[in-house]
């Protein structure tokens, strides 16, 4: 499970991964203890947790321009 931060700065959005956790228990038990932190205690923000797998590649095509 991947545990990333999003909040607006002006027209682009700020995305941070915290995380990749084994379980959404041990994701959101992380999430906890990060939002008392800097930078994710304002409101404008949000968390979110979504499931990622593993053992495989996620950019198999390339990425860029040659």
């Amino acid at each position: 499970y991947v545990l990333q931060h999003a909040a607006p700065r002006g027209e682009y959005e700020d995305i941070k991964m915290i995380g990749v956790y084994s379980s959404r228990q041990a994701a959101e038990q992380a999430q906890a203890r990060v939002a008392k932190q800097p930078g994710f205690r304002k409101p404008e923000g949000e968390f979110s947790i979504s499931e990622y797998e593993i053992n495989r590649d996620h950019w198999a095509e390339g990425f860029g321009i040659e």
